[in-house]
């Protein structure tokens, strides 16, 4: 047991260098939930466009690759 002491110094300096990395970087529940709800309201709004997309050109008469069907 001779690299004991090295072993544990190791893990404080490891530890002291991931924490520094870390600092700032959590988000607490509040920003997170304001986050999550402006992700879904990109998404949402990133289908609403695609879908209106897909109607105007099904309505065009064009084939759109995405109703393509495999049988």
């Amino acid at each position: 047991m001779t690299r004991g002491n090295q072993r544990e110094l190791a893990r404080a300096k490891n530890q002291k260098k991931t924490d520094a990395a870390n600092k700032g970087k959590s988000k607490s529940g509040q920003s997170l939930q304001t986050q999550r709800e402006a992700d879904a309201a990109a998404l949402r709004e990133k289908q609403a466009r695609k879908a209106a997309e897909k109607a105007a050109a099904d309505a065009a008469g064009g084939s759109s690759s995405s109703s393509v069907t495999k049988s």
